[in-house]
């Protein structure tokens, strides 16, 4: 057996436990589990209310743990669920005229010191070479330069703006990848987030007095408010920082499993077995090794140092919100001819 089928047939010896387990949970809902896998647009909804309501119940009981594991545990799968579903899936990996005005931008984005300028050079360089309407590309180019200009005015804390930004990038571009004949059915699962959003950034919910001490060590309070709202005056810093919270969670949730269950063709759900030969059809079997290798090392990591292991993977990770920028501004320009026809 070559080492890719070895590794097929590990991974479905790995999987078909929890195939069976779901099987088992569908059989005891009884008549609430036909609706859900017959109907996708129900199934996502429902998929979606549990993603905003576990995020909101994990800030509110222990947020500096939510900070501190889910990009440790989440981090690397959803940075592959970015690629896969804004390069791979879309084939724009296949388009060379996009490989140095935005693929270099993008690159340097997550290596440079400079990369709010490179991320928005990227962007405006999608909106020139993407299919679409002379109006939307100049639409999109005012839009660039206004946050360019912005991010000049602002000067250092443009990037910080940015962190906090594109945990609503997600949410954004998840609306804007469903046809446009399901979206008001699924308006349910935006209205929750922002709610919740407001709520957090007025004070209105706040964790359980035992969720600020329950931390792990080194990760309190006072080292997320110096990266995630430094200079800012409480109560604002502290809402902040929950918020950053609750959205980075809701975040990963849009990308592990909103974006995966409508970008697919098929109504009904998939086996875990099947997913896994699909995610592997996308990226290959090298680079699939190499991520859960990678994902296992840094949880690895992070079980002698967790602040280390974190911070490495941010460090690493840098690239991925200009990543979703550039498939914003792609999906904008694009947008008429790709939902209509999906539609």
């Amino acid at each position: 057996m070559n080492p890719a089928s070895q590794f097929r047939a590990s991974a479905a010896a790995l999987l078909t436990p929890l195939d069976r387990l779901r099987w088992l949970l569908l059989k005891l809902l009884g008549p609430l589990a036909k609706p859900l896998v017959r109907r996708r647009e129900l199934r996502v909804m429902a998929a979606g209310c549990a993603v905003v309501g576990f995020s909101l119940a994990a800030t509110l009981l222990s947020p500096f743990w939510l900070l501190a594991l889910g990009p440790v545990v989440l981090g690397v799968p959803h940075l592959v669920a970015d690629v896969r579903y804004l390069v791979l899936r879309q084939g724009l990996h296949r388009h060379r005229d996009l490989w140095l005005p935005v693929g270099v931008p993008l690159l340097l984005a997550g290596t440079s010191q400079f990369s709010m300028t490179s991320g928005l050079t990227a962007c405006a360089a999608m909106a020139l070479l993407a299919s679409g309407t002379w109006a939307r590309k100049m639409i999109a180019l005012l839009f660039i330069a206004a946050l360019m200009a912005a991010a000049w005015v602002v000067g250092d804390a443009a990037a910080l703006v940015f962190a906090h930004a594109h945990n609503f990038i997600a949410v954004m571009l998840w609306w804007c990848w469903r046809p446009r004949s399901r979206q008001r059915q699924q308006a349910l699962v935006p209205l929750l987030f922002l709610a919740a959003s407001v709520m957090l950034v007025m004070g209105w919910l706040a964790p359980w007095a035992r969720g600020f001490t329950w931390q792990p060590a080194g990760l309190g309070p006072g080292y997320h408010l110096s990266f995630l709202a430094p200079g800012i005056a409480e109560p604002w810093a502290l809402r902040l920082v929950l918020l950053f919270a609750f959205a980075q969670s809701v975040h990963y949730g849009v990308w592990l499993r909103l974006i995966p269950e409508d970008d697919r063709s098929q109504e009904t759900p998939r086996t875990f077995r099947a997913s896994a030969r699909a995610l592997t059809a996308d990226v290959g079997t090298p680079l699939m090794v190499f991520v859960i290798l990678l994902s296992l090392g840094i949880s690895l990591w992070a079980a002698f140092d967790l602040t280390a292991a974190r911070e490495n993977y941010l460090r690493m990770a840098l690239f991925h919100g200009y990543l979703e920028l550039t498939a914003a501004t792609w999906l904008f320009v694009e947008r008429p001819a790709r939902l209509e026809a999906a539609a």
